[in-house]
């Protein structure tokens, strides 16, 4: 018996079931979009969670969705956002795109009362950004306020100060 895409978004717990029905229908791969940029859960998180696991670096069948992504990532819950945020992760972005990306990983970033998890993929987005940018490093030390890293866990605020020592050094 065929399983459907519902089901699997659904009912399916392991990662490599998730990952191999989607190998085994590639042509699911626009309707596993469609579906991750609904509002319609579980289904939505998981799907966003199934493309960061099957796409490939700078996928092209994300490409023409980018700006949809990134406009649709402040209407998500918290692990709806991480994980687009992740799929974004793995794509080229041109400069309108990052613009538009810092702005929502700002946004996620300040709000202090999120999860820590969204929170530092959001500041993990930022530094890639800045990185880019570097016109815009002066923004570190306005990020990395007390007030914006109290709420952080002890394993992320480390993973976060690492970073932000390595690009103050380059």
């Amino acid at each position: 018996m065929e399983e459907s895409l519902q089901h699997i978004l659904t009912a399916c717990l392991r990662k490599e079931e998730m990952t191999a029905f989607l190998k085994k229908h590639p042509e699911k791969f626009e309707q596993v979009i469609n579906t991750a940029l609904t509002d319609q859960q579980p289904e939505a998180w998981r799907a966003a969670w199934l493309l960061n696991h099957c796409m490939k670096e700078n996928d092209q069948r994300l490409k023409v969705h980018i700006k949809t992504i990134i406009k649709t990532i402040s209407t998500k819950q918290d692990g709806h956002q991480r994980e687009l945020l992740k799929v974004l992760d793995k794509m080229e972005l041109n400069e309108k795109h990052d613009g538009l990306l810092f702005d929502v990983c700002m946004t996620i970033w300040e709000t202090i009362h999120k999860s820590p998890s969204v929170r530092g993929t959001a500041f993990m987005c930022l530094l890639r950004i800045i990185k880019k940018y570097p016109e815009l490093r002066n923004e570190i030390e306005y990020l990395t306020q007390s007030h914006y890293t109290a709420t952080l866990s002890p394993g992320i605020k480390h993973s976060l100060n690492k970073i932000i020592e390595e690009l103050k050094l380059s």
